[in-house]
């Protein structure tokens, strides 16, 4: 018997229930709005049922209606018209366009790297694509405890007499080695593994982020740093004391406990960190990497701090029994947030595409002292258009002058250069809030919890499991 739950909302959070597979609709859903509730139950099988309160990427109720129809048709394909037809797009309050499977690549050839971390290394890397010919249509790259990964799409013109024909898959091995020794010359003194693959265009969409976290997942970024830090149970008790400590708090610090609930043979991890887009997805990303199934799962958020609590096993189906395993698993999961964490300066770049224009571009910065944490690169149309992160090459803050000097630069390269803002709205300053429980009624379906067994300790899912009673009434049961 499987079944759907969820907590009440307030009218500005809409509700979002979609009979189908949680994972694909939790990727979509990150790029196109921003949860403030979900309950899932499981969200592991392909047929399940999930319930997702969400808002904007700009913190506000949802106001247009073509959305829950374009999640709908780019997840299933029969909804669309004619059956298996063209996936659909949409686009964002924040104006990006958007569409199911990541960028359209088949037409690009992929290079993807794994290295140590340091000052003009995309400089480094961009100049040997240019200097053979090769253009980057679109790409990103993280960084994350002194290692950096990337996944760039590559075109390079064909030669006149030969337009129909791609390259060679010679040529590409030639780049990837000329990558691999840029990236080895500081390597090979220092002893700092790196990887470096391309690969030649293959038919199909790839999504950019997934791909990065499982290749900083297998370069192993989460070694490096401090053991993860126990969560705070109160917080996990949604009341006004645990909110008003989430407002009060100047730096909301990602944290880790898992605890063992042998009576059920599930693993309980506990997650509180600062609130911020995609942050669901990310989390998700880290414990598929691990493979780990997960069995149920509540979501929800105060004010800048996000609660996640999930019950999983191994696909194995052992659960994180040893010590060892489970530092571990938190710290994979503290890397997952980690990485998309938002630090240094954001700027926001436009141009028109040519070859050669992010080269020129990330030699600017090198010249000015200046590294980079993140970056998203993307085509549309004819005009070039990319999201950086900005640090000093020491890591710290980078003063105005410095961002006055390098916009002064770009622009007489014809590069618009602006510094840009967080979102306004994001995070959403209203609190969600549980109301007290329904005492006239038990529960029509009884949780994971409710079943007269010891568990550990009070969850923010046995708050919510608690109001299963109504909503399972007008969901019902679904039979497996």
């Amino acid at each position: 018997m499987k079944y759907v739950s969820g907590p009440y909302f307030e009218p500005d959070f809409d509700p979002l229930l979609y009979r189908f597979g949680t994972p694909g609709l939790i990727a979509l859903t990150a790029t196109v709005c921003c949860w403030k509730w979900c309950s899932c139950s499981p969200i592991s099988t392909s047929s399940s049922p999930s319930l997702f309160h969400v808002t904007d990427q700009m913190g506000r109720k949802l106001t247009d209606p073509s959305l829950p129809e374009f999640i709908q048709r780019a997840l299933v394909p029969c909804q669309r018209p004619g059956g298996n037809g063209p996936s659909p797009r949409f686009t964002t309050c924040l104006g990006n366009v958007v569409g199911p499977g990541g960028p359209d690549v088949s037409d690009c050839a992929a290079l993807e790297f794994t290295v140590h971390d340091r000052p003009g290394l995309l400089s480094s890397i961009t100049q040997v694509l240019a200097d053979n010919g090769c253009h980057i249509a679109s790409g990103q790259a993280w960084t994350h405890s002194g290692r950096a990964a990337g996944v760039f799409y590559i075109t390079t013109p064909a030669p006149a007499e030969a337009a129909a024909a791609p390259p060679p898959p010679s040529r590409w091995e030639h780049i990837e080695g000329l990558v691999d020794a840029v990236m080895g010359a500081r390597e090979k003194l220092t002893g700092e593994r790196h990887w470096v693959c391309m690969s030649a265009p293959v038919e199909g969409r790839v999504h950019t982020e997934r791909r990065l976290h499982q290749l900083m997942h297998d370069d192993r970024d989460y070694e490096s740093g401090p053991a993860a830090t126990p969560v705070d149970e109160e917080h996990f008790s949604m009341g006004d004391k645990a909110a008003t400590t989430a407002r009060l708090s100047r730096r909301v610090e990602t944290r880790v406990s898992i605890e063992s609930w042998e009576e059920r043979g599930y693993a309980v991890v506990k997650m509180t960190s600062r609130d911020r887009p995609k942050l669901l997805f990310d989390t998700v990303c880290a414990l598929t990497d691990m493979h780990y199934v997960v069995f149920h799962a509540t979501v929800g958020s105060q004010g800048p701090l996000a609660i996640q609590e999930y019950y999983i096993r191994h696909k194995d189906g052992r659960t994180v029994d040893s010590n060892a395993e489970r530092q571990k698993v938190s710290r994979c999961l503290v890397a997952a947030v980690e990485r998309r964490a938002s630090h240094g300066a954001k700027v926001e770049v436009r141009a028109a595409d040519r070859s050669g224009l992010l080269s020129d571009f990330t030699r600017m910065l090198r010249e000015h002292g200046l590294s980079l944490l993140r970056v998203e690169l993307m085509r549309r149309k004819d005009e070039a258009v990319g999201t950086f992160y900005l640090v000093t090459d020491a890591g710290g803050e980078v003063r105005a002058d410095a961002l006055h000097a390098v916009r002064a630069r770009v622009g007489k390269m014809g590069i618009s250069f602006e510094v840009a803002k967080d979102a306004p709205g994001w995070p959403p300053v209203r609190k969600t809030s549980v109301p007290a429980p329904p005492t006239e009624e038990a529960p029509a379906v009884a949780p994971p919890a409710a079943q007269g067994q010891e568990r550990p300790r009070s969850t923010l899912g046995s708050l919510l499991w608690s109001h299963l009673g109504k909503l399972s009434n007008n969901f019902g049961y679904i039979r497996s």
